[in-house]
């Protein structure tokens, strides 16, 4: 398990694997963001099964699937109400969890700075500077 931390209480990581998610409630996270879309994953890797192995280990489970070409504001509202909704940590995965990383830093414009954004994705390994102008696009929409 790769899980990178953003910051204190949202993490992203790679697909994980439904024996995860018991060890990741073990470790204080409370809900589990999927923002894959189930025809990139097996059936034992779909958003159904994560969500029962997620309810079996007492963690909230959000399923949330984007692709870059098909990315909606729809998406990012969804991971802004998702994120605002946690009673704790989270953790957003992907397949690599660029797209889950994507996913917070859009879900985080208007309510941090730019730069901000962009350098705690960067701590986290995840290089979107290129995105800034989409990030600065979305904080005005919801002004």
């Amino acid at each position: 398990m790769d899980i990178r931390p953003i910051t204190d209480s949202f993490s992203v990581a790679p697909q994980l694997q439904p024996s995860d998610l018991s060890l990741l409630a073990e470790q204080g996270v409370k809900t589990i963001i999927c923002n894959r879309p189930d025809m990139e994953n097996p059936p034992e890797l779909q958003a159904p099964q994560m969500q029962i192995a997620a309810e079996a280990a007492g963690l909230e489970f959000v399923f949330n699937p984007v692709t870059g070409s098909a990315m909606t504001m729809n998406n990012v509202e969804e991971q802004s109400d998702a994120i605002a909704g946690s009673d704790g940590p989270i953790v957003a995965y992907c397949a690599s969890g660029t797209r889950s990383a994507v996913m917070w830093a859009f879900a985080m414009a208007g309510e941090m700075a730019t730069a901000d954004i962009l350098a705690s994705v960067s701590a986290a390994g995840y290089q979107l500077d290129h995105m800034a102008g989409q990030i600065d696009a979305i904080a005005q929409a919801r002004d």
